[in-house]
Parts: structure tokens; sequence; C-alpha cells
């Protein structure tokens, strides 16, 4: 095949077309953001070329400056740069749809039949599993992130913080984004952002959007459409927190959810791991929707099914629905199924927020120091927030009674399988979860 052809030669694809591919994508979008970002360089950009490498990683460094999935952003950027902004929502919301339905339907298992030997066996096995993933998850972003001494005390400091004062998660991102903006200013070579994703190789040859296509009329900016998109997303977060108070008033579990999944969703900087701990904070220690071990459940479950890690969130709400009970306990399913729903709507609405809104503004902000050193340093503060997690988590599985109880050996050894398996042999997640998973069954059963 010639690469070097025009991209005349390349036939536009049909929205129908585009709606396939996002939807399959919906439901193969394994391997957390670094995997799904790399099956959409190999279709998009070397298969399909309907965008070339500049554009593809221009927008791609625009949505890692941003809160949220960063994968999933990345697919509402192109589908809105392709087809407008109906190309954008339909983009993004496949993406997540496929991950909520399975969610939904794992969870329920869970909640009814967790307590079936083998079932439970399995989840006995993942645990010690997740904790090394998280731990993995902090060497991997430290290795990338903490390149010198001034990022390393930010997560040093930031772990202390959260570890030993119990500093609520949002203060530690609004102190690490201070210093980030301070340290620009003071070291600004020790806060220029490394970049998570390099290119990926030579170029593919044109592409129907290129380098030097110009940008389509829909994506150049204009404050007639700045103010509809603001006013259109504004009103769509009015409505809902609005419907939900007057149904069920301003302390209901689903009003309460909303509100505190939309917060979330505004401080997912550096992925999913880095808001889970303020999610265990508010959904575990302050509302009670769900337990500890539950939590690491969920995170289990929300890696080894397709979509953004951070679809963990549907199943916290769906536990926190059925828990709560909020429609009867005759109707516990339907309560889970809203509670999911009203979470994963409040946790990505702001994601096409930004994308809508902000993607006209990309050339302007792409690249300025004083826009990325203070992601820098939450960046880096992230590293620390996700060891305190890690120890969390380890400190739940190997001592299940508490400290005073017995300390679980089997969780051990399986954990440090676990760990071996990513650190040393660079294993995928999935493969990693689901022997973890056998394995805890195995013992189970011999254990009956």
């Amino acid at each position: 095949m010639n690469t070097d052809a025009p991209a005349q030669a390349f036939e536009r694809p049909s929205f129908g077309q585009a709606f396939l591919y996002w939807l399959k994508l919906g439901f193969v979008s394994f391997g957390g953001p670094a995997g799904q970002i790399a099956i959409m360089h190999a279709d998009l950009v070397e298969r399909r070329r309907w965008i070339s490498e500049g554009r593809f990683l221009h927008a791609l460094n625009y949505c890692m400056l941003l809160p949220g999935p960063e994968a999933q952003q990345l697919a509402t950027y192109i589908g809105w740069l392709m087809f407008r902004t109906w190309g954008g929502i339909v983009a993004g919301v496949l993406f997540v749809l496929p991950s909520l339905f399975i969610l939904i339907g794992l969870s329920w298992v869970y909640l009814a039949h967790g307590d079936v030997p083998a079932v439970a066996g399995v989840f006995y096995g993942i645990k010690p599993a997740v904790t090394a993933l998280v731990a993995h998850a902090a060497w991997r972003i430290g290795s990338r992130t903490l390149k010198n001494a001034w990022l390393c005390g930010i997560a040093l400091a930031a772990f202390v913080a959260i570890f030993a004062l119990q500093v609520p998660f949002p203060l530690i991102v609004l102190a690490a984004g201070v210093i980030g903006f301070v340290g620009g200013r003071v070291a600004p070579a020790s806060f220029t952002a490394g970049g998570g994703h390099g290119k990926a190789g030579r170029s593919a040859g044109a592409a129907l959007i290129d380098d030097d296509t110009p940008t389509p009329e829909h994506a150049l900016f204009g404050w007639r459409r700045f103010a509809r998109v603001l006013v259109v997303c504004l009103g769509l977060w009015l409505a809902g927190m609005g419907a939900l108070t007057a149904l069920y008033g301003w302390n209901a579990v689903l009003t309460q959810m909303a509100w505190f999944f939309t917060k979330a969703a505004l401080m997912t900087f550096g992925g999913a791991y880095a808001v889970l701990p303020y999610v265990f904070q508010g959904a575990v220690e302050h509302h009670g929707w769900l337990t500890a071990p539950q939590m690491i459940d969920g995170l289990a479950l929300g890696e080894t099914t397709p979509g953004p890690l951070i679809m963990v969130v549907a199943f916290v709400g769906y536990v926190g629905g059925w828990t709560k009970a909020i429609f009867g306990a005759d109707a516990l399913f339907l309560s889970g199924a809203v509670a999911a729903t009203v979470v994963t709507f409040f946790t990505f609405l702001p994601s096409f927020f930004f994308i809508l809104l902000g993607g006209p503004f990309i050339e302007s902000t792409h690249g300025k120091l004083g826009f990325t050193a203070p992601l820098t340093g939450i960046t880096a503060a992230v590293v620390g927030v996700i060891v305190n997690l890690a120890v969390f988590f380890a400190y739940h599985v190997l001592w299940p009674q508490g400290l005073s109880g017995r300390f679980d050996w089997m969780s051990a050894l399986i954990g440090i399988a676990a760990a071996v398996a990513l650190f040393r042999f660079k294993v995928g997640v999935i493969p990693v979860v689901l022997v973890a998973g056998l394995a805890g069954l195995v013992l189970t059963l011999l254990g009956n």
C-alpha cells in the first residue's frame, strides 16, 4: 500500500460507519487509557487514515491536560472534529455505554450471588491482585512524572498529608496546583511536563484530516457557539440536579451521588487511580454507600471490563443504590441500575463540556508552561495519593480482621505473584486478574 497517497484517495466515512466503529470500540477498549489510545491510534491513524499522526497527538495532548478520562475525551474530540457536535456525543457515549451495561450486570451478580463459595473465592483471589495493580500504577505514573527533587517532594508531602493527616483530596490537588504554578515561575525546567504518550513512530501517511487540513468551520471559535455549548451543558447539569432535588430532596441518595460525582469528575487529573482516594473518602467513609472490601472488588471489575477505569463509579453507584434500597426492598436491581446510570451521567458530563467548549482553544493553550506547570505539580501529588491507596488496600487485604487479627498469608502470596508478573514480566492487567481469580477459586474450593 502506498502510504504517501493523497488524502483525497481515501473515502470519507459516513456517519453510520463512524457510529459502528465507535460502538465496536466500546466493547473492545480494554487495557486502560494507554491500551485504549493505542487501539484508536492503530485504527484511526494507521489503518483507516481518518486523522493524521500530528492531529491525533495534538488532540491527545489537550485531553491529557483535562480532568477526566483522556481516552474517552480523545474519542469525543475526534468524533466532534469529523462530524460536528453529534459526532462527538455519539463517540463519547458509545465509549462508555457498553461498559455501563456490563457493570450493571456484573454488579447484580456480585450482590445477588456474592456469597456463593465459587464467586466469593474468585474475589478472594482478585483482591490482592488489585492491590498489586494499584502499586504498579503508582510506580508507572511516578517513573514518568517524578523527574526531580521538586516533584518527589510534592509526592512525599501528598502521601503524608492524606495518610497521616487525613487531608481531603481536593485540598491536596489545590495545594499541588499552587506549588506547580509557583514552581513553574521559580524553576520552570523542573515543572515542564514530560508527557506520558510519545509519538507512535513514523507518519502513517496522508489522512482525511491531515496535518495541513484546515480546521473545519464548526471547530473554529465563535462567541455564539461558545455561549450555546455553555448554556446547553450547564442546563443539562442544572436540569438533572434540579429534577433529583425536586423529586427526592437534596439529602437523598441519588441527589448526593449526583453532586458528589460531579465534584469527583473535576478532580480526575492523572487518571482514574488519582480520583479513587477521593471516591473512597466520600463513598465509603462519609456516605457509607459501600464498604472498603466492596470498593476493592469494584476496582477489580472495572479493570476487567471495557471502557475507562473510572467506570468503577458505576459499580459504586449500583452498590450504593442497592444497599440504600432507594426504591424499596422489592426493587433492588432497579435501585442499583438507576443509581449507576445517574452516577455515570454526572461523572462524564464534564468531559463533553470540556471537549465541546474547549476544542477551539486547543491551539492557544497547548504547550504553554503557565498552563501545564500546575498540572505537573498535581500529577506529582497524585503519585503520593495512589501510594496511600495501595497501602490502604494492602491493610484490608492482608489483615481482614484488623492488625489484631491474623495475617492472610495466601493473599500475600497471590499479591506478590501478581506484583512480580506486573513489574518484572510486564504481564497485562486482564491476565493477572483472571489468574488471581482462578487461584482464589481453587484455594476456596480446596479449603472447603
